[in-house]
């Protein structure tokens, strides 16, 4: 008989041998849900000691239907999909896997932005198509002295600063939250006023969690305070960005162009306008994956599981605070 029973919500992996791998350490059992839709989730949920997320919307309704889980693990960084505060007044601690891909996702920033701000991905569909002129690309800018923006300046907004300095480029911020010495070990320029650090970059890397104060930060209105030649790229979460206003913005040249990894619904339903558009590049969330992150990803995951039912709490706490408030921790 297992010790614990762990819950796994859904997945986007082969199979599930990693996790179970380290869940057997502590005699965990694993299983996964029949449906990622909420009604199930409480179902077989309700007798679980702790749930691993991929995607699954974790709702109220599915936490106040809990009466032995102790952790929800976000197998991810961004934990939007997680009900904290129905979490927390439950006393169910919530973690999430900050500590990978952050390579991966730096490395996807940087592609995305210079295959569209060199025109990479126009030009090939072009010569693909039959076109061989140069010109149809016109205007390409020089890097070289450019001013690239970083909205956070966390662990992958900082391997971005890095990547970015190795093209020639000056690099700034805004993040309200990290302390100056980041700044200054980096050589990143600090702006404290946010529609002046849009007005002056060239390129702007949205790198920030999601939160209500950042939903839509970029929007038509923001968009507009950059330079008509700006080019925007998010690896971080699709609903920081505006779709609709993005689409005006491309549309109306407004800014030159835009690289997005991230949707505000992924799959998006189709026809998707964005998608008509030359002047952005999309790809399907796919910034975290390499050979080396899909399986650290998953093993971390699960050593969070087990070291909460094991030690009494997770490494990567993320709501700590909002516990210790409610009296709940």
């Amino acid at each position: 008989m297992s010790n614990y029973k762990v819950l796994m919500t859904d997945t986007i992996f082969p199979d599930m041998e990693i996790e179970r791998a380290e869940l057997a350490t502590i005699g965990a059992e694993l299983t996964l849900a029949s449906g990622s839709d909420p009604k199930t989730l409480a179902r077989e949920g309700k007798d679980c000691d702790a749930m691993i997320v991929v995607y699954a919307p974790i709702t109220a309704e599915v936490v106040n239907s809990l009466t032995k889980c102790k952790v929800m693990v976000r197998t991810g960084i961004g934990f939007n999909n997680i009900d904290l505060e129905a979490a927390s007044r439950k006393g169910i601690m919530v973690a999430n896997v900050p500590d990978y891909c952050q390579d991966e996702v730096a490395d996807h920033a940087m592609a995305l932005f210079l295959s569209g701000v060199r025109k990479v991905a126009f030009l090939n569909n072009r010569v693909k198509s039959g076109s061989w002129d140069v010109n149809e690309a016109k205007p390409i800018p020089r890097l070289r002295g450019k001013l690239f923006g970083l909205f956070g300046l966390g662990s992958i907004g900082q391997r971005v600063a890095e990547r970015a300095k190795a093209f020639g480029m000056d690099v700034c911020s805004y993040d309200p939250y990290m302390p100056q010495e980041v700044f200054d070990k980096l050589g990143v320029k600090r702006f404290h006023d946010f529609d002046e650090f849009l007005a002056s970059v060239d390129f702007l890397s949205i790198h920030a969690p999601l939160t209500e104060e950042t939903k839509h930060i970029i929007n038509l209105q923001n968009l507009k305070k950059m330079k008509r030649t700006a080019f925007i790229v998010n690896t971080s979460r699709g609903p920081l960005v505006s779709e609709g206003d993005v689409y005006i913005a491309l549309k109306e040249g407004i800014i030159a162009g835009a690289g997005l990894d991230v949707l505000e619904n992924e799959p998006p339903a189709y026809p998707f306008p964005l998608a008509e558009l030359d002047n952005i590049i999309l790809t399907p969330h796919a910034a975290f994956y390499s050979e080396e992150s899909e399986p650290e990803l998953r093993r971390k995951a699960a050593q969070e599981v087990v070291r909460t039912l094991k030690d009494g709490r997770p490494k990567y706490w993320v709501n700590k605070k909002m516990m210790e408030d409610l009296g709940t921790a």
